[in-house]
Order: C-alpha cells, then sequence, then structure tokens
C-alpha cells in the first residue's frame, strides 16, 4: 500500500522532520494507486507548494511502482535542470537505503554503472530519466511521464516561457510514452496562471485533483479506489497541523493577492477578480443625456486562429461618470478593421474622439481614416499595461464607471448587450487571462475620461460643456473658460452642433470653434428633440 510505504520512507528523506499525516497525503496517495492499476491515464495534480506533492508524486511513488514492477521506465520533467537532479538523488538514496535493500534488494538493484546522475537503471531493465523544460529527450520514453511543475514561478508572467513549457509538452513530451492506450502522464503543480499546463491539460481531458489551502466553499472530496469522502467546510485549511488559518492570512499578505490565488488556491484569479473585481462595477440603464461621447479603440497585426481581438468601446461621459453603451469585438484584418471602425462612427455620429492605441496597426488605421473620420487619435501607450490599468481601477472601484443592465429582470438578456458580461469576466482575468485587449481599450478610454472637463448635468434637461477646440483633441491643456461666457445649446446624436441659444455677454463674437453643445438620447433608442 503506498500510504503505508510513505511514511515507512519518510525518516530517510526528511530524518529531522516528524511525519504529519494529513487526509490529503492519503487522497493523493489513491489517485496514484488508481494510476497505478491502470485506471487513470491521465492526472494533474494541484496542491500548494510545500506539502508534500514533489516527495509522493516523484519521488516516492514511482520507487513504490518499481517494487511492483522493476522493469518500468519513467521520464521526469521538471523547469529546471536542478531541482530535477535533486528529485533524482532522492530516489537513488531511498533505494540504496539499507532497510530499503533489506526488504526489496532482490526485486529492485541498482546497475553499478550509473552514467549520469540525472539517470538510475536497475538490473530489470528499469529506468528512470530526468530533465528539464527544453531539454533533448530524443530517443527517450517511458511507461511513466511525471512532470513537476513544468513553469519556475518566477517567470510564469512570462508568455514567452509559459509558451515554452506548454509547447515543449504538446509537440513532445505527450508523444514519448511507449504505449499510449496503457501507459500515464500525471502533472503536478501549483496554478500559476490561466493557460498554464494545468489549462493546456484540462482541456485534453485529465482527471483532475485540485486540493486549495483554503476551501473556498464546503466542498466534497471522494477517495477514487475506497469510495471514502472527506467534506470541507468553506475556509477550512487543507493541512491544518502545517498550516492553519492564521498561518496562511500571513502567507496571503507575503505573496499578495494574486501569488496566494494561484500558489495556494490554485486559482490564477481570485473569485473577486484581479484588478478590476467584479463587485466594482456598477449596472445602469444610460442617462438621458451625456457630455460627450468616445471611442476606444485597440487593433491587431492579423487575424488568425491565435490572434489577439480588435475591440472598440464607445463610452459617454458625465461629469466623471463614464457610461460603457457599446463594444465590437472580433479578430479581424486590416480591411474589416478599418470598415468596423467606420460602422461606429456611423452609428454614434456625435463622438467626440476616437482614440486609437498607437500600436500594432494602429497607426496605419489612423492615417487611413484621418480624412474621413473627425477626431481620430492616435495614442502612444505609456509603461506596461498593468500599469496602465492600475492607474485607472480606481474609477471602476469608485463606482464612476457604469454598465448598461445586461438583463431583464425575468433572466433573458437585453437585446444588443451579450458583451457585457463576458466584459466583465475579461477584466475580472486581467492580468492572467489569455486575452488583454478588452481591458487594454478600457485604460485607453478611461486615461482619457479622466483628463476631461465636467460639465453641468441635469437628466433630460440642458447639458452645458464648453468644447475647447482642436488643441485639447492632441493632448495640449485646453483653453481657460472665459469668466463671462454663457451659453446652453442641446445637441441631437445625430444633428448637427446647433447654433448659441444666448450670446456672450461680451461685446466680442464667440469664437466659430468654441461652441457650446450637449448630447441626449432617449433610453430605448436615439430620437431627436
Amino acid at each position: 500500500m503506498l500510504r503505508w510505504f510513505i511514511e515507512w520512507m519518510w525518516p530517510v528523506l526528511e530524518p529531522k522532520t516528524p511525519f504529519l499525516p494529513n487526509w490529503h497525503i492519503d487522497v493523493i496517495c489513491e489517485y496514484l494507486e488508481a494510476v497505478t492499476a491502470g485506471e487513470i491515464r491521465r492526472l494533474v495534480i494541484n496542491v500548494p507548494p510545500r506539502y508534500m506533492k514533489s516527495i509522493l508524486v516523484s519521488i516516492l511513488w514511482p520507487v513504490w511502482e518499481w517494487i511492483r514492477e522493476p522493469s518500468g521506465r519513467f521520464l521526469f520533467v521538471s523547469y529546471s535542470e536542478v531541482l530535477a537532479n535533486k528529485h533524482a538523488l532522492d530516489r537513488r538514496r531511498i533505494i540504496r537505503h539499507p532497510s530499503f535493500q533489506q526488504r526489496w534488494g532482490q526485486r529492485v538493484h541498482l546497475t553499478r554503472d550509473q552514467a549520469t546522475k540525472l539517470e538510475i537503471h536497475n538490473t530489470s531493465g528499469g529506468i528512470m530519466r530526468a530533465t528539464s523544460i527544453g531539454g533533448s529527450v530524443t530517443g527517450l520514453g517511458g511507461n511513466r511521464i511525471i512532470i513537476d511543475d513544468p513553469h519556475n514561478p518566477t517567470q510564469a508572467e512570462s508568455d514567452l516561457q509559459r509558451v515554452h513549457a506548454v509547447d515543449f509538452f504538446n509537440h513532445t513530451l505527450s508523444t514519448r510514452l511507449d504505449d499510449p492506450r496503457r501507459d500515464a502522464i500525471v502533472l503536478v503543480m501549483q496554478r500559476l496562471h490561466t493557460r498554464d499546463l494545468t489549462a493546456i491539460c484540462l482541456e485534453q481531458g485529465f482527471t483532475h485533483l485540485c486540493l486549495p489551502a483554503l476551501a473556498p466553499t464546503r466542498t466534497t472530496i471522494v477517495y477514487p479506489r475506497s469510495g471514502l469522502t472527506k467534506v470541507r467546510e468553506a475556509g477550512e485549511p487543507l493541512w491544518p497541523a502545517r498550516e492553519d488559518r492564521a498561518q496562511l492570512e500571513e502567507r496571503k499578505m507575503a505573496l499578495g493577492l494574486y501569488g496566494f490565488s494561484g500558489q495556494y488556491q490554485q486559482e490564477p484569479v481570485p473569485h473577486s477578480g484581479g484588478v478590476f473585481q467584479r463587485a466594482w462595477w456598477r449596472y445602469a440603464e444610460p442617462p438621458a443625456a451625456f457630455e460627450e461621447i468616445l471611442q476606444s479603440w485597440d487593433l491587431t497585426f492579423t487575424a488568425g486562429e491565435g490572434s489577439d481581438y480588435v475591440v472598440g468601446l464607445v463610452a459617454g461621459r458625465v461629469g466623471p461618470l463614464v457610461y460603457l453603451i457599446d463594444q465590437y469585438k472580433a479578430k479581424m484584418s486590416f480591411v474589416d478593421t478599418i470598415a468596423a471602425i467606420k460602422q461606429m462612427s456611423a452609428r454614434y455620429p456625435a463622438t467626440r474622439a476616437v482614440l486609437v492605441e498607437d500600436a500594432a496597426n494602429g497607426a496605419a488605421a489612423v492615417n487611413v481614416l484621418q480624412r474621413e473620420i473627425p477626431g481620430i487619435i492616435a495614442v502612444r501607450p505609456e509603461g506596461a499595461k498593468e500599469s496602465r490599468a492600475l492607474a485607472v481601477a480606481s474609477q471602476v472601484e469608485a463606482g464612476q464607471v457604469i454598465l448598461p443592465t445586461p438583463r431583464w429582470p425575468d433572466g433573458h438578456l437585453v437585446p444588443g448587450r451579450a458583451w457585457v458580461e463576458p466584459f466583465v469576466e475579461t477584466c475580472a482575468l486581467f492580468p492572467k487571462g489569455p486575452h488583454d485587449d478588452d481591458v487594454d481599450a478600457l485604460s485607453q478610454l478611461l486615461r482619457r475620461c479622466a483628463k476631461r472637463p465636467t460639465g453641468v448635468v441635469s437628466d433630460g434637461e440642458v447639458i452645458q460643456f464648453q468644447a475647447r477646440g482642436l488643441r485639447e483633441e492632441t493632448g495640449e491643456e485646453p483653453l481657460p473658460p472665459r469668466p463671462s461666457a454663457r451659453r446652453t445649446a442641446r445637441l441631437d446624436y445625430f444633428s448637427d452642433p446647433p447654433q448659441e441659444r444666448e450670446q456672450d455677454d461680451r461685446d466680442e463674437p464667440a469664437p466659430a470653434h468654441r461652441p457650446s453643445f450637449g448630447l441626449r438620447c432617449e433610453p430605448f433608442g436615439w430620437r431627436k428633440f
């Protein structure tokens, strides 16, 4: 029995640390025994760091399997060769220990010529080979492929490093089983990203054992072979004899929300959300009028299966409040992108500024459209994506960014608002989600709105707004207001700027490029008034 073997050999690996039994050790052992019995052939185990995952899966279980079948062939993979070498030395130490040799030396006996530290050969033809992600596995294979921490926690945010590990698994490791129909792949790791190797394996149908440090809800765990059950109450620590709730809270403070949620809770993004928490968003019907309407676009280079999305957001501003009223999102070619911007500009002709990120093919789009769409501006992004998002997250947290209510009281979607809930989910996953295009467009929009002047707003009444001219659209400081100027006007979404209702108190005429205007719409459609 694997559980007994682990406790019996524990002092060999940890002579100064007493063995602390816990139910999570028992359930992991049953899952591994199910792999040995051929009942599970693809397994993912997510467990916090320092909870015996490597000792159980990468060291003691393979040695225990050799006792049952000495000719077994194992291939071990970790993110670094240093870690792979340590595990190989631990396996060798177990096998060579007198207590092991006294009991099982006749079945498991190492050959005299051990070529490298990363390889162990026994006299029955069994082999244990260890390598690192990206290491050479040409000509290698096995009955068991064990992947232990394929991602370096310090590099998990690097798309290059993470994708490299995933590609190495998909294109190399997954083809190295001696008999794919009978042999097994076991992945054990802490979660680090929404697109880490765990996510890829789960998409491929792997059996999943997930053991968060603190139970997020009341959870029942079923042992796969004995049928025993373990009920965890919400907030219950996984291994209280090692880390109780207070100690885990200290871990959370040290690691931060993202680190703790991924490494300890096995949720790369917290339930509440990341930079933009789900509970921060406000929902309401759009007001009857806006001070201005803006569009914000995040473009991409190409349209394809693995490309990013083109995202365009339309928002109306009322003082410090920003109402997101529409979205355009699709994977598009450059030609289709130009057509989409034209389409949204035609739908909202009173748009005051069309902001296009000066990245990817944004500059080219602005050059094509600057003679057709008024107010189109190339905006050069400043700083990293996450820094830009953090700079505007307080506006969402303060309830100043408002989404249209996506559903009727009976739960059915409001026509034209199917984009709202996916938008919130994408923002909640940032910066660890697969796509960040929605957030890029939102950050660009909110940074612009934070710099705008505010007017006097009365719902359904006159909206006062002092236009600042073209200089403000280029990012220069706006012209100061004229102290005695009083202008009030209304502007329908589909009309040209109206004439002023009241002339300036002073004798000189107002400049033609500084009209006053407001914007007005009905809650269930645009209408002239």
